[in-house]
């Protein structure tokens, strides 16, 4: 693997001559991100060496190379998931090369069902911690060049970045939510007995990634930030049948206030 992530990396130098100092992966619905991004380099997946595709409607599978909030940055506009077929080689896979490319820092966003009782539809939830129910992405013979075999996740989303993302929040007057977020293999939307488990075993907002690529980056040392935007709710009372499209519009209408937060964070890193 080591040896695809290099081919795939230099490629990448090669083609941009780039140095991002910070990573995005951008997740459903929330690819407006890149619009505040001033380009220098898209590059669909299928033209790099070694990536998979992505297949999920609101992705448009391209890497981009540019300048948000005075740094150079590397964003994925989509990202791929382990209910898409593809080995947790494949779907951590960016991650690794974003690191041989010289990211210092990883912002991950994502769309989310909220399990806890006090969230609401289009909330934003930093996440404070996770719990991983996918496969982990470390199974497996361990490559020492990247990382440790038994990597610590005792401070897994930075408590630094934290920080500095609510006290921009606050002066933007947008309210954040600060939660546990659980990921599922997915496809499927949860039952409500699945939502009112996830509920009790400490999870505050529910989806189908992020941790894996989380696990992977903090396994090369790379300190990470995420968000949620609640797109749906799992809380009794509340469940409604609801479909990608219908997470995809509340995605959208949240995006504006999580473009700024990322905006302002990445400026001030």
């Amino acid at each position: 693997m080591l040896q695809k992530i290099k081919e795939s990396a230099e490629f990448l130098e090669k083609k941009t001559n780039y140095n991002p100092q910070v990573g995005i992966i951008l997740g459903t619905g929330l690819g407006g991100l890149v619009n505040e991004i001033e380009i220098e380099h898209s590059i669909s997946y299928e033209d790099i060496p070694n990536f998979p595709l992505s297949t999920v409607e609101g992705h448009s599978g391209r890497l981009i190379f540019g300048n948000l909030g005075g740094k150079q940055v590397v964003a994925m506009q989509g990202r791929f998931h382990f209910y898409e077929g593809y080995t947790m080689e494949k779907v951590t896979f960016p991650v690794r090369v974003m690191k041989l490319l010289g990211i210092k820092n990883l912002i991950v966003s994502n769309a989310s069902g909220g399990v806890n009782p006090s969230y609401e539809v289009g909330d934003l939830m930093i996440l404070s911690d996770h719990i991983n129910l996918i496969p982990n992405p470390l199974i497996g013979q361990n490559i020492a060049e990247l990382g440790p075999r038994f990597p610590d996740m005792s401070e897994t989303y930075c408590p630094t970045l934290i920080a500095k993302a609510e006290t921009i929040a606050k002066a933007n007057n947008i309210p954040v939510q600060k939660g546990v977020y659980i990921a599922l293999t997915g496809p499927t939307l949860e039952t409500p007995a699945e939502y009112k488990y996830m509920r009790i075993i400490g999870g505050d907002t529910v989806g189908m990634s992020t941790a894996p690529e989380v696990i992977v980056a903090r396994h090369m040392d790379i300190p990470c930030f995420a968000m949620s935007v609640i797109t749906d709710l799992g809380v009794p009372g509340k469940i409604k049948k609801v479909t990608h499209e219908e997470i995809q519009k509340v995605s959208e209408v949240a995006e504006p206030k999580l473009t700024l937060i990322i905006k302002e964070l990445i400026a001030s890193i």
